[in-house]
């Protein structure tokens, strides 16, 4: 990405609820525009409860973007400081501080950060890392995937619903290498995020074992995603409220004795969610809380 010679940041100094809620609120809102970053982490190591939730725009921002940054708070807004940033670019220099994600046996980084050898190693861009809710999640859902590969899970047919990176795709493929890989997204730029993200990472696109097939699609609304069903193995990490809308043509797109990771809910909404799922017949295997998130293995019954 080219330096922008007119970048800016809305900053707002918050409590951990509150910009937990303000990330979750960003990822809900269908009109936010793709060029802005929204990122929220801790003041310092010492104040886990004092946060900041910055947002990176390609333009000086107008009082009706305030409007929509204040949006993400529920009630009165906080108070936010506006500063023009140097000509950079800013969506990179915005997640810089990422440290690499290691969950499981995989160790996920930035092009700025050296490979473990040790591990198996994935590369994301920094401008496509996201707000530290969405890093608990992708390393609950990676040490998920580990967990079920030790634990015996055969996966001949796996989906990743929202894949966004493609990271959880490229995870499956990796711990199930001869399987047939399905991905998709409801948004379009994904489709570009993944392909290059594929490259980088030496995945194989196509449809055979082993090689991954990219989907567009809202939720399950694609012929391809049900031509090539039924998935012994579902990955859905989007958010609580469309985890429950989706879970019956969810629960029509798994075999009977499939497996289903799903993710991008508070512990607060896991409640909700498990109901949701326990009506279309599934139990849970596991579960795993990163932060204030839940990551819930749930397992299909085979007689209903």
């Amino acid at each position: 990405m080219k330096p922008v010679a007119d970048a800016w940041k809305i900053l707002a100094e918050v409590s951990k609820p509150v910009a937990k809620a303000a990330l979750v609120a960003h990822e809900d809102a269908l009109d936010w525009p793709v060029e802005w970053v929204v990122t929220g982490m801790e003041v310092a190591d010492h104040l886990p409860d004092d946060w900041t939730v910055e947002v990176y725009l390609d333009r000086q921002p107008k009082s009706s973007d305030l409007q929509r940054v204040a949006a993400l708070f529920e009630g009165k807004p906080p108070a936010f400081v506006v500063e023009k940033l140097p000509d950079t670019d800013w969506v990179t220099e915005s997640q810089k501080g990422v440290d690499p994600i290691r969950a499981g046996r995989f160790h996920v980084r930035t092009p700025e950060h050296p490979a473990d050898p040790a591990m198996v190693d994935f590369i994301v861009p920094a401008s496509q890392a996201f707000g530290t809710g969405q890093h608990q999640t992708t390393a609950g859902c990676l040490a998920m995937l580990d967990l079920m590969k030790r634990e015996g899970v055969v996966a001949r047919n796996h989906a990743d619903i929202g894949t966004g990176t493609g990271l959880l795709a490229f995870a499956a493929i990796h711990l199930w290498p001869h399987a047939t890989a399905t991905a998709s997204d409801i948004d379009p730029v994904c489709a570009g995020v993944v392909r290059d993200n594929m490259a980088t990472n030496a995945v194989r696109q196509g449809h055979g074992p082993g090689e991954l097939t990219m989907v567009i699609a809202d939720g399950m609304d694609d012929p391809l995603l049900a031509l090539r069903g039924p998935y012994d193995l579902f990955i859905a990490n989007i958010l609580a409220g469309p985890l429950v809308e989706l879970a019956p043509s969810f629960a029509a797109a798994i075999a009977p004795g499939g497996n289903l990771l799903l993710a991008g809910l508070l512990e607060t909404q896991e409640a909700r969610v498990r109901r949701a799922y326990r009506a279309q017949g599934f139990r849970l295997a596991r579960r795993l809380v990163r932060g204030d998130w839940s990551i819930l293995w749930l397992r299909k019954s085979r007689v209903r």
